[in-house]
C-alpha cells in the first residue's frame, strides 16, 4: 500500500506532544493532518501561533542520563529520533547541568520542520468534535484544551476532567540586573550541555532580607480566582512561590531559594541565607527567568516585591508571572495501555492532558501515541515499551501503574514528572563501585542505583526497538 492509499491520522493540538506525534508518524510513512486552532482561536497563555511554543520555562531540566530520570528520558528520545530533542539540542542555551533552549528559535525550527515534511498537512482552526469518519485521532491539546472540545471529551467519557493551576515565572532583562551584587555560578559549579559551570545569575539574601521577602510574599495582593476556579488544586511540582511560603517560612530556602552549592565571590566566608537564581532564557543571553518563581501575585505586586531582592532593585521585566488552568483526564480509568480511549478506541490522547507533567514528558507521550498509531495503521501488533524504560515507566503511571494502594483507587491519580520512583526496582540489592566494593547507605549508593536503573533502561529500550521484550518486562 502506498502512502496515497493510507488514510491520514488526525492530530489535534500543535504543542510539544502534537508536534512530536506528527513527526514520528510522518517518519514512519503515515500521512498526518495536524490541526492547531491558533491564531484563529487564542489561549490564555500562548503568545504566538508557532508549533511547540514553550509557554512556561525554557528548560527541559537535567540532561544527566546516568543519574536523573528526565536526563534518561532525553537519551531515550534521542535514540528514538525525537524531533523535540533534535531541535532542543540545536537551539540550546547555557543552563548548568540542564538542557535549556532559546524558546523562539526552538518553536520556529519545529514549525519549519513540520511545514517542510511532505506527509504532514497543517490545518488551522478549532476542532470541537472530531468527525465520525476520522478513524485514527490523537488528541494532544494540552493544558489549554478549548471548552468545546473539553465538553466533547466529557460527553464521550462520562467523566469531568480534573484540573489544576500551572504558574508561569517572570523573565528579567539581563542588563537591568546589578552584577555588582549578583554573580554567575551553577550550583556546585556543575557544567551541562552548552554550559560552562557558571550559567546561573545568583542574587544573595541575608536572613533579614529573606524574612522581609517572605513577609512581603505573604501579604502581597494576589490574583483572585473566578468562582469556577476556586476548588482547582495546584500541581505540587509547580507551586506558586507564595503558596510555598504559606506552607512554612523556611520552605523557599529549602526549595527554589536554597543557598547550597553556591559561594558569593565578594564574600566567600559569608554564607548566604537564601539565593535567587536566574537562568538564561534566550540564545542571545539578554533574558533570564527567575527559577522556581511561578506566582499568582498581581503584576504591580510582583514588580514591587521582586525588586527588594539584592541585584534586582532596578530589574526590568520582559514578562511577569501568571497562572493558567490545566486539565487532565482520569487516565487510568479512561485510557488503555496504548493511550486509546476505552469508550472510543479511534481516539488516542497524548501530552499533558493524559496526566504527565513537563515539556519532555509531554513530547515523549506524543512520541509513543504516534508509534502506537503507526503500528495500528500498518496492521502490526502494538507493543508498549517495557516499564523498565523511562517511556514505559511514564506510560505505566498514566495508564494505571500508580494504583498500588487499592484503597486509593483511580480517583487518586495526579500529574507526574518522570522520576526513578516510577521504575521497577533493581532485583539484586547489592551495588558495587568500580573497585568491587559494596556501597553502604547514602548518596554514593543512591547514585550507583540510579546509574543501574539507567543502564537497564537503555539496554531494554534497545531490545524493545529490536522487537524483543526485555526479561524485566516479561
Amino acid at each position: 500500500m502506498t502512502t496515497d492509499q493510507i488514510q491520514p491520522v488526525h492530530i489535534i493540538g500543535g504543542g510539544l506532544a502534537g508536534s512530536e506525534a506528527a513527526w514520528q508518524l510522518a517518519q514512519c510513512g503515515i500521512p498526518v493532518t495536524l490541526h492547531e486552532m491558533r491564531p484563529l482561536r487564542e489561549t490564555a497563555a500562548h503568545k504566538t501561533d508557532g508549533y511547540a511554543e514553550l509557554v512556561c520555562s525554557n528548560s527541559f531540566r537535567s540532561d544527566d542520563k546516568d543519574h536523573n530520570a528526565v536526563g534518561l528520558l532525553h537519551a531515550e528520545m534521542r535514540r528514538l529520533s525525537s524531533l523535540v530533542m533534535q531541535t532542543a539540542d540545536l537551539n540550546q542555551v547555557p543552563a548548568g547541568g540542564a538542557l535549556a533552549v532559546d524558546r523562539d528559535a526552538f518553536s520556529a525550527a519545529v514549525s519549519e520542520k513540520l511545514a517542510g515534511h511532505p506527509l504532514i498537512t497543517l490545518e488551522r482552526g478549532e476542532v470541537a468534535v472530531p468527525p465520525e469518519d476520522w478513524d485514527s485521532v490523537i488528541i494532544a491539546t494540552g493544558p489549554l484544551t478549548s471548552p468545546d472540545l473539553a465538553a466533547t471529551i466529557r460527553k464521550m467519557t462520562g467523566e469531568d476532567a480534573l484540573a489544576f493551576f500551572d504558574a508561569i515565572a517572570p523573565i528579567v532583562h539581563k542588563d537591568s540586573i546589578d552584577m555588582e551584587q549578583a554573580w554567575f555560578q551553577s550550583r556546585y559549579d556543575k557544567a551541562g550541555p552548552g554550559g560552562s559551570g557558571a550559567d546561573y545569575i545568583n542574587c544573595p539574601l541575608s536572613r533579614e532580607q529573606y524574612d522581609a521577602f517572605i513577609d512581603a510574599l505573604l501579604s502581597g495582593d494576589k490574583t483572585s480566582f473566578k468562582e469556577w476556579e476556586a476548588d482547582t488544586p495546584y500541581f505540587n511540582g509547580c507551586l506558586p512561590i507564595e503558596v510555598m511560603a504559606e506552607r512554612g517560612r523556611e520552605t523557599l530556602r529549602h526549595g527554589p531559594m536554597k543557598p547550597f552549592g553556591l559561594t558569593n565571590p565578594r564574600a566567600p566566608d559569608v554564607k548566604s541565607y537564601a539565593v535567587v537564581q536566574l537562568r538564561q532564557d534566550n540564545k542571545l543571553g539578554t533574558l533570564f527567568n527567575m527559577v522556581g518563581f511561578q506566582t499568582k501575585l498581581k503584576h504591580g505586586e510582583q514588580v514591587r516585591i521582586f525588586r527588594t531582592i539584592p541585584g534586582l532593585e532596578q530589574a526590568e521585566f520582559a514578562r511577569l508571572g501568571g497562572l493558567h488552568r490545566n486539565t487532565f483526564l482520569n487516565s487510568p480509568k479512561l485510557l488503555d495501555a496504548t493511550l486509546r480511549l476505552k469508550t472510543r478506541p479511534a481516539w488516542r490522547f497524548a501530552g499533558q492532558i493524559t496526566g504527565c507533567e513537563g515539556y519532555v514528558e509531554s513530547a515523549a507521550i506524543g512520541l509513543l501515541a504516534a508509534r502506537f498509531a503507526a503500528a495500528e495503521r500498518r496492521g502490526e501488533t502494538v507493543v508498549p515499551p517495557p516499564p523498565t524504560t523511562a517511556h514505559g515507566a511514564l506510560l505505566a503511571h498514566i495508564t494505571g501503574g500508580h494504583i498500588d494502594a487499592i484503597d486509593a483507587g483511580p480517583s487518586s491519580f495526579q500529574p507526574m514528572n518522570i522520576n526513578f520512583g516510577l521504575f521497577p526496582p533493581i532485583a539484586e540489592p547489592p551495588v558495587y563501585d568500580r573497585e568491587g566494593r559494596k556501597y553502604g547507605r547514602g548518596s554514593a549508593k543512591n547514585l550507583a542505583r540510579k546509574a543501574q536503573l539507567s543502564q537497564r533502561a537503555m539496554a531494554d529500550l534497545e531490545r524493545w526497538i529490536g522487537g524483543d521484550l526485555p526479561a524485566a518486562a516479561e
